[in-house]
């Protein structure tokens, strides 16, 4: 039996840096992936998602500019883009490898399922370490109806050799979003049927009306209150099922791809076995993102239930926070800083801080800017009928609380706001500074 002072579960982000940051300190370090190495938002999000974006950001403003000194709006090759992303994600996993081994790291290319407190199985080996981190990121979440299997992946997505006609998307969230204007803007006939009244439903509902009237206006049909609860295979595609409060309406579709979310990819590695407590966020841990019941666990990223949004720097921060803790013991306790969140859609939603929900239901005194901000001239110098904020801020303090955005640049902007809520800098002293002009940051005095 092999046997490790540290063996990592996943190499994604987290796992990455977990890895590599114990590997400088000394430790003897093992990793393992049953997938190619390098983890979601290299391979199958953030990254290659972003890319396919890029000529969409270009079609989306030379449509706007039409007759601006546009002639007429380009479109979209679908498999020139792919190609085009694919080269991205190749090179990866041969970087992330040829990382590990400089930093003489050992790799399993197999699954992982614990066999005690501190062994694993990994393929036909059974490996024991002194610390086991749990780094396995999320996967799609699993859909349980009728002919769910019809469903297909975000991956499946984001390797689309061609575009069909029409897709249907299960799911308002992020992905759904995201995916469902791509999907649009390449042609696709597209429908998002949400089970809940509020897509979006945690980011501030003012901002996300103006996203849900962009995609309506792109053509996207928003279905609902409607809980898909059924995938019938026909000829030319897919029926597909929905229950309304007990109305049941049938969507015909030649794709459906499942937008549902992506819960922590946990639930198969026995952890009852090592004694590791656990929901459906993900690990349960401490402030030292320790197992709560077997001290020689760690989680990190979207394997675990901490406090920490299920983003790519977040995941970068709790792999090393974690690290630290394995090197010289539980001691430093993850700090999380603002962590502004963004939907890549045209217009581009942004978000840090708190909702004005939120605001109202931990006691703030606060108040509220919220206004549409289509007439100002970042928005009519490019043509967009979308830009618009709302800002909450603190009476008494006379701080930012929270900044919701969509328009041009917001997820640029937004990094400013996360900045002046971090730093805590009073409303006054911001609108004193001088921005670039004419940029959007310029904006940001008259928003507040």
């Amino acid at each position: 039996m092999k046997k490790y002072d540290l063996f990592v579960i996943g190499s994604g982000m987290a796992g990455l840096n977990l890895a590599h940051k114990a590997a400088d300190k000394g430790l003897q370090v093992a990793i393992t992936d049953e997938r190619p190495y390098g983890g979601t938002c290299a391979l199958r999000g953030c990254d290659p998602k972003k890319i396919l974006l890029g000529p969409a950001e270009v079609l989306y403003h030379a449509r706007h500019l039409t007759g601006y000194g546009i002639d007429r709006a380009p479109e979209i090759n679908w498999p020139e883009v792919m190609a085009f992303k694919q080269k991205f994600v190749e090179e990866v996993p041969a970087r992330v490898e040829a990382g590990y081994e400089e930093k003489g790291i050992a790799m399993y290319h197999k699954a992982a399922r614990f066999l005690s407190e501190d062994t694993v199985q990994v393929g036909e080996e059974k490996i024991k370490a002194d610390r086991i981190a749990i780094a396995t990121g999320a996967k799609p979440r699993e859909l349980d109806f009728p002919g769910a299997r019809y469903a297909r992946t975000s991956t499946y997505f984001l390797n689309l050799p061609e575009m069909p006609d029409s897709i249907l998307f299960i799911g308002g969230g992020y992905i759904g979003f995201e995916f469902a204007q791509i999907a649009a803007r390449a042609g696709a006939e597209v429908t998002i049927v949400n089970l809940s009244q509020e897509p979006l439903e945690k980011l501030e509902q003012d901002i996300v009306a103006h996203l849900v009237k962009a995609s309506e206006d792109l053509g996207i049909k928003l279905v609902l209150e409607t809980e898909v609860c059924g995938i019938e295979k026909v000829s030319d595609g897919y029926r597909v099922k929905g229950d309304a409060n007990g109305e049941i309406t049938f969507f015909k579709t030649e794709m459906v791809v499942n937008s549902a979310g992506r819960p922590p990819k946990i639930f198969d590695l026995d952890l009852d076995k090592a004694n590791i407590l656990y929901n459906k966020q993900g690990i349960e841990v401490n402030e030292y993102l320790q197992s709560t019941s077997n001290p020689r666990i760690y989680a990190a990223g979207d394997a675990a239930a901490s406090p920490g949004l299920p983003l790519f720097p977040v995941s970068v921060l709790e792999g090393y926070t974690a690290a630290a803790n394995i090197i010289k013991g539980p001691k430093k306790k993850v700090e999380y800083p603002p962590m502004p969140t963004v939907v890549f859609t045209l217009p581009v939603l942004a978000a840090v801080g708190l909702t004005e929900a939120a605001a109202e239901a931990e006691g703030y005194n606060y108040k509220v800017n919220y206004r549409e901000a289509k007439e100002w001239f970042n928005a009519r110098r490019l043509q967009v009928p979308e830009y618009a904020f709302k800002i909450i801020i603190d009476e008494d303090s006379e701080t930012v609380l929270g900044a919701h955005i969509i328009g041009p640049n917001a997820e640029e902007t937004i990094n400013l706001f996360s900045l002046f809520i971090r730093k805590e800098m009073v409303v006054s002293e911001i609108k004193q500074m001088i921005f670039a002009y004419p940029t959007l940051a310029a904006d940001i005095p008259h928003m507040l």
